[in-house]
């Protein structure tokens, strides 16, 4: 096993082009995305950009556990904790954002290969891959509800784009989703087995592509892509059945009355009871920053979320739940953590409008050029 934060290869096509494939590979740490990772992902794929023999791009993660279990948050905690607070969060968050917004944008084909576990910054990285391919061991789930912080890496662009109410409400009860209802809620494009995993690159190192045009290398690996596609065998998903129930709950003015109908619900489904219970447990804060994220940018561009996350991340490290949540559940792990506020309807508008007040004036932002040439709405 490579000592590589992640490991490269490229794979030669028919005409002699490239697939460039990248692997995290930190398989012991469910591929917990360090720092170390986003930069060496981001300049392999600055690279690839601009190499005229790469015909696209695969990414996946090391293991048969996860493609990406999330952030390196203890190594936030752990900045946190220095006697003299270090720029860590600032400087992390940044090159994360930065990264999930380079793959949102990439002029060539990029294809997410999201098996197993995907979570939080996992899920960043596949949001916005050209095809983002799910198997019969897919979870997603952005369970930030449960460390103080709330769904960010490009989550309040992409929530708040679901189905009424869908998307508030993973995020306030950290719900977990499989192959089925990622591909409902458009998180994923493609159900592939697992054991067709081989086949598929090999099928696609022996297209032709041409002469390697964008569109052609799109055209090329979505009609390989047809070959694989087994939708019909993805597994039952939770969320299109509940659909009615859940809008019927969350549809409401604000966020107090919304967790007070959802955990005032009886329903004894074991998928909505265990949201329920990580909704009761979770930060009263990060119920709130759900939210509010999602009404400042469900008509906004991907780049102001970015650029608001990231302050409002930052914030949450130094001012807010994070550092507590992380201890109970991964550091000293006694799951007792002692959130700032007894509950939801406790939490005052004062803190929360501080929380998102950023630390940066407009000029100073980090990533004040995120977007310019490259708008998505």
């Amino acid at each position: 096993m490579s000592d590589l934060a992640v490991c490269f290869d490229e794979l030669p096509t028919r005409g002699g082009g490239r697939i460039g494939v990248a692997r995290l590979n930190a398989p012991k740490a469910l591929n917990a995305l360090s720092l170390e990772m986003i930069q060496q992902l981001s300049d392999r794929l600055d690279a690839w950009a601009v190499d005229p023999r790469v015909v696209a791009v695969w990414l996946e993660g090391s293991g048969d556990k996860a493609f990406c279990a999330g952030g390196d948050v203890v190594a936030l905690y752990r900045s946190l904790q220095e006697a003299d607070p270090s720029d860590f969060p600032a400087t992390y968050f940044t090159a994360e954002y930065r990264l999930d917004h380079r793959i949102h944008t990439y002029p060539k084909p990029l294809l997410v290969w999201g098996d197993g576990i995907v979570m939080g910054g996992g899920l960043g990285l596949m949001a916005g891959g050209f095809q983002r391919l799910v198997t019969e061991t897919t979870l997603i789930a952005m369970p930030e509800i449960t460390i103080g912080l709330y769904p960010d890496i490009g989550a309040s662009w992409f929530l708040g784009r679901m189905p009424t109410g869908i998307g508030a409400y993973l995020g306030l009860t950290g719900a977990q989703l499989n192959a089925r209802d990622a591909l409902d809620l458009g998180m994923a494009d493609r159900f592939v087995p697992r054991e067709r995993r081989d086949d598929l690159l090999g099928a696609l190192a022996e297209a032709d592509y041409g002469e390697r045009e964008v569109s052609t290398c799109r055209r090329v690996a979505m009609a390989v892509l047809d070959r694989f596609e087994a939708r019909h065998q993805a597994p039952d998903g939770q969320v299109w059945r509940h659909r009615d129930h859940l809008q019927a709950m969350v549809d409401r003015s604000d966020v107090t009355e919304a967790v007070s109908r959802l955990l005032a619900d009886h329903s004894d489904d074991p998928w909505l009871a265990a949201n329920r219970s990580r909704l009761e447990t979770g930060c009263p804060m990060t119920a709130h920053l759900v939210w509010r994220m999602l009404e400042r940018h469900r008509h906004g561009s991907l780049a102001d979320a970015f650029r608001d996350e990231l302050a409002l991340s930052v914030q949450c490290c130094h001012r807010g739940d994070l550092a507590e949540g992380v201890r109970a559940l991964l550091i000293d792990k006694d799951k007792q953590p002692r959130w700032s506020h007894r509950d939801v309807a406790s939490v005052p508008d004062t803190e929360v409008r501080a929380l998102m007040t950023s630390p940066w004036e407009d000029e100073k932002h980090p990533l004040r050029d995120l977007g310019v040439g490259q708008r998505i709405q």
